[in-house]
């Protein structure tokens, strides 16, 4: 079936649109599985990335080059940490000017460069740098992936979705954790080389994931808005006749349509503005963003480092607890992702928040009073991260779906930017706190991170937006609107 054109252009510059509505329903098909391939894969680099930070901590702290010591690994953390800040505003601002398509080659290309960098350092400041670099290129993928996935995605999908591929940090954590079980065995590399090849892995893996973005459209929501209405009707046509050619019957219509404004890009006056507007939405994924970031990294980055110097595992045996581990984490989004769709957003970030932080207050008494050995703590940070896990990718969920269209990447860049700024305290504190090799001390920073945690559960759950099965266009009505 011919279907005419449902955008056209009105005087003064206005254009009626019901592209957002015909992408939301689609059935969910093949190109939408590789849409969350070919883009969702950028956190399985992530959790690589960090996976490897952790569980080759020893190998960088017994390295003949670098001889790194606790304090010196929680800043080389921070300096990934502080990358990824940056990389996230900047490149934030750019995706929302230049388009999501270009931005993700752009960032994929400064992480692959960096982390093969990485396996070159030759000193701290060096690793620093590298480690810096490689963090700017994944925050600027989170902010260009986020915004892409959520604006090709079903609005009825889009929480399990967005959660599931969060989530997929995890199956990078597994792939980190198996690779440094590999690179760290005495029998296969030397001391000084099983690091640097792992930091490799991670470049080659980015060359693989550049040849399946090639085929990824550019966000039609996103043309829409900025004076490419006919390539937006065009990308949306085209994926319809993909959909038909696989035997989907498709819903012909008529659809709800938009009426938009057409301009080459958003003022950053206007931006702020909106960011004004919209300032309890922003303050609930600010909260969420902060303290997922630190509860995270304050516990992961630095979880190696409690089981080496308190349980005396040695370092290249780390992969084996971290895999289980990472097992947990990516369970609890695919588990309970479908209820974020259906219970709905407020209660069940409320919820995943408040069992976070309770159980992690739990596990880390038992650690201070030694009530628990490796394998049992692992067990109970399964427990723990099960929960987190859905928890944190709900924050990312939250401050992607909340805001107009025109801001939608910058909005994700600052919330990640902020939240990971806090998070970034997280490791170097407990970098310090395992160097004085107190439990009670440890203990305080659970305390702290688990508070957050709950705190959070309770502002989502008050002031949160439920947003599950709605059009981004509903959540959110774009800058550009004409009545």
């Amino acid at each position: 079936m011919t279907r005419s054109p449902a955008t056209r252009a009105a005087p003064g510059g206005v254009i009626e649109t019901d592209v957002s509505a015909r992408l939301d329903r689609l059935p969910w098909g093949r190109f939408h599985t590789l849409v969350v391939l070919a883009l969702g894969i950028t956190w399985v680099l992530d959790g690589l990335e960090v996976t490897l930070a952790g569980a080759l901590a020893g190998a960088l702290k017994a390295s003949p080059t670098l001889q790194f010591s606790n304090a010196e690994i929680g800043l080389a953390t921070s300096s990934y940490l502080a990358g990824a800040v940056l990389g996230a505003v900047g490149f934030g601002w750019l995706t929302d000017r230049l388009g999501r398509k270009k931005l993700f080659f752009i960032t994929l290309a400064v992480y692959l460069a960096a982390t093969a960098a990485t396996g070159l350092s030759w000193n701290l400041w060096s690793f620093c740098l590298f480690r810096f670099l490689t963090g700017a290129g994944i925050g600027g993928e989170y902010t260009a992936i986020n915004s892409t996935i959520q604006e090709l995605i079903p609005a009825r999908a889009r929480g399990w979705t967005d959660l599931v591929i969060n989530g997929s940090f995890w199956l990078g954590a597994v792939l980190g954790a198996g690779t440094s079980l590999i690179v760290l065995d005495p029998a296969l590399f030397g001391p000084d080389l099983g690091w640097r090849v792992a930091f490799g892995l991670g470049a080659f893996l980015g060359l693989i994931i550049l040849f399946l973005r090639t085929w990824i459209p550019e966000s039609p929501r996103w043309l829409m808005t900025h004076g490419r209405h006919e390539e937006a009707e065009a990308l949306v046509t085209g994926i319809e006749a993909r959909f038909r050619a696989e035997g989907h019957t498709l819903a012909e219509g008529p659809f709800p349509k938009a009426r938009l404004r057409q301009r080459s890009h958003t003022p950053l006056a206007e931006v702020f503005s909106a960011l004004k507007t919209y300032r309890q939405r922003a303050g609930v994924g600010l909260v969420l963003m902060s303290a997922q970031a630190f509860f995270y990294n304050a516990i992961f980055f630095t979880y190696a480092l409690i089981l080496i110097d308190f349980y005396q595992v040695p370092a290249d045996g780390v992969g084996w607890y971290i895999l289980p581990f990472a097992a947990g984490n990516f369970l609890g989004p695919v588990l309970l992702g479908r209820l974020f769709d259906t219970v709905g957003r407020k209660p069940m970030i409320a919820f995943t928040y408040g069992m976070s932080g309770v159980l992690l207050a739990l596990s880390g008494f038992a650690f201070q009073q030694e009530l628990v050995t490796a394998t049992s703590l692992t067990v109970c940070w399964m427990a723990v991260f099960f929960f987190a896990s859905a928890a944190a990718s709900s924050a990312y969920l939250t401050v992607s779906e909340v805001f107009p269209l025109e801001i939608r990447a910058l909005a994700i860049a600052l919330f990640y930017a902020i939240g990971t700024s806090v998070g970034a305290v997280g490791p170097a504190l407990f970098g310090v706190l395992i160097e004085g090799h107190s439990r009670t001390a440890i203990l305080g920073g659970y305390l702290l991170a688990s508070a957050l945690m709950i705190a959070a559960g309770v502002v989502a759950g008050i002031w949160g937006v439920a947003a599950e099965r709605k059009s981004l266009e509903d959540v959110a009505k774009p800058l550009a609107a004409e009545e």
